[in-house]
């Protein structure tokens, strides 16, 4: 049986859509048979979620109170080393002088000051052994009970310079009445002062936390009303507890429908734990087995409607695009999609087909025309200044002036020859930094000898630039100006200064002079030529009206932009009397030995489709 195209194309266009039907099937049916099974499994995912994200939350609070209380740590050994605080402490007597009243109301400020800067801490407070005086940033000063004073250096001295974190609602066994009114009902720190001296008096400071920041802390991890948290010491003693009445007395039982979650410290081996109601974490799932009974249904008839609509909405246009894009890289370069739709794959099939006709006109009319072009552009700006031509002959009046003994001469011709002979570089167009001072300086020596020495020049060059490849001839025409218009006059004194280095991206070349400068308007007028070649786009640098000034920083200004891109710039600072300084920056990425050709490409590349568009 044989098939004409019509027959072949409706084969295939079925054998598609049938294939889409089944690829939806086979995803869907198993899905659905998953989420029925899900279903079952889903209390348990929910669970270990819940528990998952609780952990998350304690840790994370936890964290945040260990920071806490390695903050107030480092406070108190602070204020237990202070020099200030503990010699106001030694000069006081077992007597209440007006002199010992006045370094405890110091002490008093001073503390107060340094409880400003934790809002953690509710108040401190630095217990006087000597006088039996407790300053406290909360009421000031008085004088505690004899339990509360003999617990206090009973427990300084047997703690030495270690912590004591001691809660109010635990009590301190025998001396509890007494201590209560020390550490109130919240959380107090321990520890004594004086740490680093042996010999200390059993001085103690007591640094007690805000119990409304701790509930606070604490608060913010109820995932729910009905869920309940608490925070306990190392030693067991319930710190603070928030939430729920009814879930704390379940978890005190240890009732069977909670989910609880209990996270302990590394650092101050405390204990913060969540209890909340199953229930409520089960609670969605009810809903999620509906939508699951509901997608079984569904998914065969989707199947259908799903692939006929992919087939002929989506995968037809996106198959001819396909094609379409499989001939262009194949070279034929006459591809056309027919197309009659007004949707985005239709404005996608025109963008194409109008792409082919501009690539086609590109690659045959424009792209290689230009790409010589840009490449003899950049050649003949170099050509300006690079005349090779001439150093066989300057070779030969060399040792001629030697035969006739014209040292000077010949030194200025040798040098003439070595210029041009380096200019050459066997055709290639970049050099190093180094090799690009070693050319400049045939030069300068030329024009030293031609000025009868009257300035002389320095070189300074860092090495990690040396070896920074970049066009040859940038700084020739720059130490030129130099000479010639800032040394003009001059029949000594004369400097020259030519700097080389890396700042940050960028290697930057400059050329400094002592020379008479240039006035206000002079520089101004400089600095608007040289900003109309900036603002001018790349493709255009080349054609701009030729002007009868400024050449060599025209022709510099047109070549790094043209070989380095909008990021490379050539500024000029200049003080009449004092001197002018020149500066180029290239950017260090671009500074490459293929540079002159990608920016030939690149320049071809623009105008190319800047006259196709």
């Amino acid at each position: 049986m044989r098939f004409g195209p019509s027959g072949v194309r409706r084969m295939f266009s079925q054998n598609i859509q049938f294939r889409l039907t089944c690829y939806f099937l086979v995803l869907l049916l198993p899905l659905t048979a998953v989420g029925m099974y899900a279903v079952e499994q889903s209390k348990h995912v929910l669970y270990d979620q819940a528990v998952e994200r609780s952990q998350l939350a304690l840790s994370s609070t936890m964290d945040s109170l260990d920071m806490t209380l390695l903050n107030v740590e480092q406070l108190s050994t602070i204020i237990a080393t202070d020099p200030t605080i503990i010699t106001l402490l030694e000069g006081s007597g077992d007597s209440l002088t007006p002199r010992s009243i006045a370094d405890f109301a110091q002490i008093l400020k001073q503390l107060s000051n340094i409880k400003l800067s934790n809002q953690f801490v509710q108040k401190i407070s630095i217990y006087h052994e000597a006088s039996n005086t407790l300053l406290t940033t909360g009421y000031g000063a008085r004088q505690p009970e004899t339990e509360e004073r003999q617990w206090l250096t009973d427990t300084v001295n047997r703690i030495g310079s270690g912590i004591l974190y001691e809660s109010g609602r635990a009590g301190t066994g025998g001396a509890a009445a007494g201590v209560q009114s020390v550490f109130n009902d919240g959380l107090s720190l321990l520890r004594s002062m004086d740490l680093y001296n042996h010999r200390r008096q059993p001085n103690a400071l007591i640094i007690s936390l805000d119990p409304s920041e701790l509930r606070a802390a604490v608060k913010s991890l109820l995932p729910s009303a009905n869920a309940y948290v608490s925070l306990y010491g190392q030693d067991g003693s319930l710190i603070v507890g928030e939430g729920s009445a009814e879930t704390a007395e379940a978890a005190a039982r240890g009732g069977p429908g909670l989910l609880s979650v209990t996270i302990r410290s590394n650092y101050s081996n405390w204990q913060m734990t969540l209890s909340q109601p199953k229930r409520e974490v089960f609670r969605r799932t009810e809903s999620i087995q509906w939508y699951l009974y509901m997608i079984a249904g569904l998914s065969v008839v989707l199947a259908f409607i799903i692939s006929w609509t992919v087939y002929k909405g989506i995968a037809s246009p996106v198959k001819k695009l396909m094609q379409g894009m499989k001939q262009i890289s194949a070279g034929m370069l006459d591809v056309r999609i027919d197309y009659k739709r007004a949707d985005e794959l239709g404005f996608l099939t025109e963008t194409f087909n109008r792409m082919t006709l501009n690539q086609k006109n590109l690659i045959e009319n424009h792209y290689e025309q230009q790409l010589h072009l840009a490449q003899t552009e950049l050649k003949f700006l170099q050509s300006q200044i690079n005349p090779h031509f001439l150093y066989n002959t300057l070779d030969s009046i060399y040792w001629t002036s030697q035969n006739y003994e014209a040292e000077e001469i010949g030194e200025m011709v040798l040098n003439l020859s070595k210029f041009f002979r380096l200019s050459l570089n066997k055709g290639n167009d970049v050099f190093t930094v180094k090799m690009s001072i070693e050319h400049l300086n045939y030069y300068v020596r030329i024009q030293q000898l031609k000025f009868l020495g009257s300035f002389e020049v320095e070189y300074r060059i860092d090495p990690e630039a040396e070896e920074v490849p970049m066009l040859k001839l940038l700084l020739q025409p720059l130490v030129e100006n130099a000479i010639l218009h800032g040394m003009e006059g001059r029949s000594e004194g004369g400097r020259l200064l030519v700097v080389g280095r890396l700042d940050g991206a960028f290697l930057e070349l400059s050329v400094a002079d002592n020379g008479k400068g240039m006035t206000e308007e002079r520089i101004e007028y400089i600095r608007s030529e040289l900003g109309e070649l900036r603002r001018r786009p790349i493709r255009l640098l080349s054609l701009h009206p030729e002007k009868n000034d400024l050449f060599g920083l025209r022709n510099v200004m047109t070549r790094i932009r043209l070989c380095y891109g909008e990021e490379a710039d050539l500024a000029i600072e200049s003080r009449e009397g004092e001197g002018t300084r020149t500066t180029v920056r290239l950017p260090l990425e671009r500074c490459r030995y293929d540079v002159y050709v990608q920016a030939s490409r690149e320049a071809a590349g623009s105008k190319g489709r800047e006259e196709a568009s």
